[in-house]
């Protein structure tokens, strides 16, 4: 320390000693800036090349609503001979769109869409057209619509790619908030990879704080060069409205969707296990220094990482050189891959770090769907039910060994309506019989002789259901 100090101040004397001060060179010139351009910070060129590829979309749904909920209780129908009253009801949403092909092909959200049975675009030069739903996937939360433009060229946003954004990015968020009309606001990538938002099977967003509101989903989230960063989404609000916590799908992930409308549906590969995210306590347990990477629970052994070698307990830290924190992650990572790509695992399993090539496939149909309609008298009547495979699992967002019969849908009106199956239910037993595949179900029911006792599993919660007419 003290020749620390010594030395500071012969530095701070010794120019004093100097017989001479050296030359110093004579600073630039200012230059007097000659346009508005080198005196403010304009995003107005990139809006005015992106924004006409930016649309509002419209959906019409037409909906059957009763005029009195006490008609739809299946006790009082049989008891009183009355069927329920049904009226329409007209419900319109509003969102936005995205021009990705000059032959008049969009992106938009499913969930803007969903249902709608008139569906109408609004170019930025207040042009309508009549659309058509090309591809609908609820897992994504994305759809592809088709307008006529009798062949004229519309003006698109090319893809960017999402995975090379940092977070400190500046962004633009394009849409048409509660209606208003077109509006850009800007902001950061808040946070990349953010999973358990909800808003879709494949929790992988990118997090912005440019201000979205109700009407800016399907809407473009856009980089400073023009490029299309995601698809906005949704947004975290007490309210409901802007809060400074905007979504928006990567649009490496809708590019994928994208590629779905010409090859007749979205076919996004499947890892083939499913596992959770490694804790700080697991990760002592299992022998990692820190947490992180994706522990597996159950592998289906002729799934791609079962044929890799992997088995439960084994860890996947990354893919393709990308970390992976829990299955969210590693369910995006793998579904911006096609059917038939090797990806590369960085895996931690016996105690030491490896990696293995696994090649990816679709979600196999085994055993076959065997989509059936339950008919006659019984409390199904009127349930789209499906057996459960790899692939079923995989589109309800079920673990892979996930076995039995599932709810696919239930018909308004019907008895299975009434009392209240939803999509997603699990008919575990009926009458103390075990259900397994779809003939093990219409078989019970028809046997019911009137009186039926069933257990559903619904979310991983067993119910129990007793009937009896």
């Amino acid at each position: 320390m003290r020749n620390w100090i010594i030395g500071l101040s012969l530095l701070i004397a010794a120019p004093a000693l100097a017989a001479s001060p050296a030359p110093q060179k004579a600073l630039p010139k200012p230059e007097i800036p000659q346009s508005l351009m080198q005196v403010q910070l304009s995003f107005a060129p990139v809006v005015k090349r992106v924004a006409p590829a930016v649309v509002n979309v419209y959906a019409r749904t037409v909906v059957q609503q009763q005029v009195n909920p006490l008609f739809n209780d299946p006790l009082f129908q049989r008891f009183f001979g009355v069927t329920p009253e049904m009226r329409q009801r007209v419900q319109q949403s509003l969102g936005s769109g995205v021009i990705v092909r000059s032959d008049g092909t969009i992106l938009t959200n499913n969930h803007v869409v969903q249902g709608g049975q008139n569906i109408v675009v609004v170019l930025s030069d207040k042009r309508e057209f009549k659309a058509k739903v090309v591809l609908a996937d609820s897992r994504t939360d994305l759809a592809v619509l088709k307008i006529d433009t009798k062949g004229e060229k519309l003006p698109t946003i090319p893809f960017g790619d999402s995975d090379k954004l940092s977070v400190g990015d500046l962004v633009l968020a394009i849409g048409d908030p509660f209606g208003v009309g077109q509006t850009v606001t800007m902001g950061i990538v808040s946070a990349l990879a953010r999973t358990g938002v909800g808003a879709s099977d494949y929790q992988f967003f990118i997090q912005t704080d440019a201000a979205v509101n109700p009407g800016n989903s399907g809407g473009a989230l856009v980089t400073t060069d023009g490029k299309l960063a995601g698809i906005n989404t949704a947004i975290v609000s007490r309210t409901g409205q802007y809060a400074g916590i905007g979504f928006a799908i990567p649009a490496n992930l809708v590019r994928r969707v994208l590629e779905g409308a010409s090859t007749g549906g979205v076919k996004l590969p499947w890892i083939g296990a499913d596992g959770q995210a490694v804790t700080s306590s697991l990760a002592s347990t299992v022998g990692l220094s820190r947490p992180g990477g994706v522990l597996l629970k159950s592998v289906y052994g002729p799934g791609p990482v079962g044929r890799a070698g992997l088995k439960t307990g084994d860890v996947i830290l990354s893919v393709d050189g990308t970390p992976v924190d829990d299955m969210q992650s590693l369910n995006y990572r793998i579904a911006t891959h096609k059917p038939g790509d090797t990806v590369k695992l960085h895996v931690w399993s016996n105690g030491k770090a490896r990696d293995v090539q696994a090649k990816l496939m679709l979600a196999p149909e085994d055993p076959p769907r065997q989509t059936t309609t339950i008919s006659g008298r019984n409390p199904m009547t009127g349930a789209k039910i499906e057996n459960l495979s790899p692939a079923t699992a995989d589109d309800f967002g079920f673990g892979t060994d996930t076995k039995g019969v599932v709810v696919v849908s239930t018909a308004p009106g019907t008895p299975a309506d009434g009392y209240g199956f939803q999509r997603g239910d699990i008919v575990v037993e009926v009458n103390g019989a075990k259900i397994n595949r779809v003939g093990d179900l219409t078989r019970a029911l028809d046997s019911g002789q009137g009186e039926w006792s069933m257990i559903v599993d619904r979310g991983g919660r067993q119910m129990q259901l007793s009937v009896r007419g």
